[in-house]
């Protein structure tokens, strides 16, 4: 935002340090200004000043302002800053005041209105004009520019409505559904009940603490003018912003939650402005305040403070003193708070309406650190005592990701929110998905069941980017349980898409479902374990998740419990995300595999006598798998058989020499013995003990 140095001085007279200082001293203090541009002199030869470019923080909206950003100045060069002049001309009282009802106390905490006949609609001209100009500021005719000018003023957002156009009294209501407004940047708006507006007695004339509606602006034939400024809901004017796509100045400051005290100050402001240009009030002020509201803001509970707390936390200054108690008390009193002494060297502080970022003692501690100057305290070491441990789980993390990295996949990071449409089709199971209590938008309203969503949303952006073959992985925290509740698990996702070599034993068009599937048992193998087999489900047997394609899919199981499920994604999951090509993901429950204890390497003297290798061809049915195959052969304990792999692999069909529903094995054993050279009849007799496993498996011997 950009705020000019010379509006800054005349709240603030007595600084003497100039501009660039004054730019320096305040990003010391977390009002950061990125950049200082000297504007010159007017035409009378007198300096304009600087502007300067800040960059303030979303929860410092007390200083989105001149006068926000004044009040830190006085408060570091410990001078006075003036108060804001809101006095208004002598006027006579009406006995029929402005009716204003408030029918949304839980979204509406404050509404003030003030009535202004006979004023008169033009150029700005003035003070306003010229600070207008030297801040690019688009001017209007001088009733809108003056709800502008205040604003930027004192930062808080207000509203002029053309009297005569209003239908009876004020009504801040909710909208009712369906309900359509014209917005004063000509664009039709449906409502939703959700969405909060500013009503007269017949329709909807402003979007509340968002936009005013056509209906009701101010134009040059304006002769009566209600002025309005209020309070609203945070989340309330956030919700509806992002909803419409609406971000304008006043949504921007009362979605950060504004000051609940300045709306009668920003009102007599606004009318004070107009009224230069000519015109009368009419009546008071009309100021309807809600207590509910007005106690969680302006009027919280006083938060205690003792300054041993400031010493243990901020330690020793430059100079070894510390901050002594009435430079904390002077800070901040400065910054707004009001101290009383509540032992010694303890208070308890009334904090100001305008920052309700500050809520614990720890934030007042903050409040004095910044304002003395991080840069002012002693350079000190934090204590230590002991050694670095590392987390539980963290060998085994570590072992997961260099295996994974070996594998040639790269470790990717998402985000750990996701829309609940991805939560409902991607949590493990139904209804354990957690929802934010204020999220940033739709699309990242809960928290992540699964690692999934990211992984796909990371695999789309490579693909629609031209990158055709990925590899990724990513380690993570999901979520599951209630809003009361929330438990915290570790897991795994495995993404794959491109090109893949196909091998003897399974074709190209499978080569990616086997590569993930050969990752996933890489992994499961750094654990001890007594048994790991993988297994599928018929698509109608209600067992599949929804984000996995029937019949391209299958489920890894560890000793009994489920690892892991991995495969192509669902057509449906396909072709909403618009991908080009066939993806494969997985999924590791890796707090399930880290009960398991990470296997320890034990090395073997080689052998010094001769491998000998044997081949078995056997004919089995199509629904005998190679697992089952395997154990069979280690079920023999023959310690002399070092290694066991199928060669080749073909499936049979009608007319050919293996029958249709069956699959030929190629199956070579390599013998080796530590201690001596194995004899022809030591051979025979274990080649024996493999043809009788087989054969009790199903397997006929091929002819």
């Amino acid at each position: 935002m950009k705020i000019l140095s010379q509006w800054i001085r005349e709240y603030v007279p007595s600084i003497a340090a100039d501009d660039r200082q004054l730019a320096d001293d305040l990003t010391l203090r977390g009002i950061a200004v990125d950049g200082v541009f000297d504007l010159g002199a007017d035409a009378d030869g007198k300096s304009n000043g600087s502007l300067f470019e800040m960059d303030i923080t979303t929860n410092r909206v007390d200083a989105m302002n001149h006068y926000g950003i004044a009040r830190e100045a006085a408060t570091i060069y410990n001078v006075p800053l003036l108060p804001l002049d809101a006095a208004l001309p002598e006027f006579a009282k009406s006995s029929k005041p402005c009716p204003v009802r408030i029918e949304a106390p839980e979204l509406c905490g404050r509404f003030t209105a003030r009535v202004l006949r006979g004023v008169h609609v033009g150029a700005s001209s003035g003070v306003v004009a010229e600070r207008f100009r030297l801040l690019e500021q688009k001017q209007i005719f001088n009733t809108v520019d003056a709800t502008n000018f205040v604003w930027m003023a004192m930062g808080h957002p207000t509203h002029a409505f053309d009297l005569d156009k209003l239908e009876g009294g004020i009504v801040v209501r909710r909208a009712r559904k369906g309900e359509k407004i014209k917005l004063l940047d000509g664009t039709e708006r449906t409502l939703e009940p959700d969405d909060l507006v500013v009503a007269d007695e017949v329709k909807a004339v402003g979007l509340a603490g968002i936009m005013g509606g056509w209906d009701t602006m101010i134009t040059p034939a304006t002769r009566n003018v209600l002025v309005e400024a209020a309070w609203f809901d945070p989340a309330t004017i956030r919700r509806s912003s992002r909803r419409h796509g609406l971000h304008t100045d006043a949504s921007h400051r009362f979605e950060r939650g504004a000051d609940f005290n300045a709306a009668p100050v920003a009102n007599a402001l606004v009318c004070k402005l107009i009224l230069e240009s000519g015109g009368s009030v009419e009546g008071e002020l009309v100021d309807v305040v809600i207590p509910e509201a007005a106690a969680r803001t302006a009027d919280r509970t006083a938060i205690s403070l003792a300054v041993s707390e400031v010493a243990r936390h901020l330690g020793a200054t430059e100079d070894g003193k510390g901050i002594p108690a009435a430079t904390v008390v002077q800070y901040l009193t400065a910054l707004g708070c009001d101290l009383k002494a509540s032992g010694e060297q303890a208070y308890a502080v009334k904090l100001p309406s305008w920052r309700l970022d500050i809520e614990r003692e720890i934030d007042l501690i903050e409040e004095v650190a910044r304002v003395h100057g991080y840069n002012k305290f002693a350079n000190t070491l934090p204590a230590f005592a002991g050694t670095v441990v590392d987390l539980p789980q963290e060998q085994k993390e570590a072992t997961l990701r260099r295996t994974l990295l070996a594998l040639g996949l790269s470790e990717a990071v998402s985000s750990t929110f996701c829309s609940a449409a991805e939560a409902d089709v991607f949590a493990p199971q139904p209804g354990s998905s957690v929802a934010m209590g204020n999220p940033l938008n739709e699309e990242a309203g809960m928290l992540r069941p699964s690692l999934l969503p990211g992984m796909l949303t990371m695999m789309a952006h490579n693909l629609h980017r031209d990158v055709q073959d990925v590899r990724l992985f990513e380690m993570g925290t999901v979520f599951s349980g209630s809003t009361e509740r929330v438990d915290e698990n570790p897991a795994l996702s495995l993404g794959a898409t491109g090109a893949a070599e196909g091998t003897s034993l399974y074709p190209e068009k499978d080569a990616l479902f086997f590569e993930m599937k050969g990752a996933i048992e890489e992994l499961c193998g750094k654990f001890s374990r007594r048994s790991l087999y993988f297994d599928t489900f018929a698509a109608d047997s209600g067992l599949l998740p929804a984000w996995l394609q029937p019949g391209r899919c299958a489920r890894a199981v560890m000793d009994g419990a489920t690892v892991a499920w991995f495969g192509q994604v669902s057509s449906a999951q396909a072709q909403q995300r618009k991908l080009k090509q066939a993806v494969y993901v997985g999924e590791v429950y890796l707090h399930r595999l880290y009960k398991q204890a990470l296997r320890q390497p034990i090395s073997r003297e080689l052998s010094r006598f001769p491998a000998v290798e044997r081949d078995f061809s056997f004919i089995f049915p199509n629904a005998i798998s190679w697992q089952q195959v395997a154990a069979a052969l280690d079920n023999l304990a023959l310690a002399e058989m070092v290694s066991r792999e199928p060669r080749e692999i073909f499936p049979g069909a009608a007319g050919k020499p293996v029958p249709e529903g069956h699959s030929s094995l190629l199956l070579r054993a390599v013998f080796q013995s530590q201690e001596r050279t194995l004899r022809e009849e030591e051979m025979q007799a274990m080649s024996a003990r493999v043809m009788e496993a087989l054969r009790d498996l199903g397997g006929q011997l091929r002819a």
